[in-house]
């Protein structure tokens, strides 16, 4: 089984997305990330959901879990308001990961191991100069599983 056996179409988003519309792609399509896209269309990061909510949840949250309890639940079902005027640049993690892209021939190990030394739900597939698409862990995964 080959990375081309496994790839799929896959949204993407470029730096300068409104963050809102990512987070709307990921729930729309229950993605877990999403491709970022330079000027040429090739991939120069992913994005994770959770970078997303990383950037809704208020620091003082992610710092003290504690304080998340605070909120009432009308205050937390607002929670990505505040993401209406920030882009997908701002979502990115301070220090990129290595970027898991692939090529077609990559092996099922192969794939496995990009996305476990990454953390990355999922990887991109160039081939030929282009964006081919992407293969998810859950497709990887389920692959896995039946064979």
């Amino acid at each position: 089984m080959r990375a081309r056996d496994l790839l799929s179409p896959f949204p993407t988003v470029a730096l300068d997305t409104p963050v809102i519309e990512a987070a709307r792609l990921l729930a729309e399509q229950s993605l877990p990330g999403l491709i970022v896209v330079d000027e040429h269309g090739l991939p120069s990061s992913i994005l994770p959901g959770s970078q997303v909510l990383r950037l809704a949840v208020p620091a003082y949250c992610q710092d003290d879990p504690a304080l998340a309890r605070v909120i009432d639940e009308a205050h937390a079902d607002q929670l990505l308001r505040s993401l209406t005027a920030r882009t997908v640049r701002e979502a990115m993690p301070a220090n990129p990961r290595e970027l898991p892209v692939t090529d077609p021939d990559a092996t099922a190990l192969e794939l496995a191991a990009l996305m476990a030394r990454t953390h990355s739900p999922l990887v991109a597939v160039v081939g030929d100069g282009r964006l081919l698409g992407a293969i998810t862990l859950q497709k990887l995964l389920d692959r896995l599983m039946a064979a």
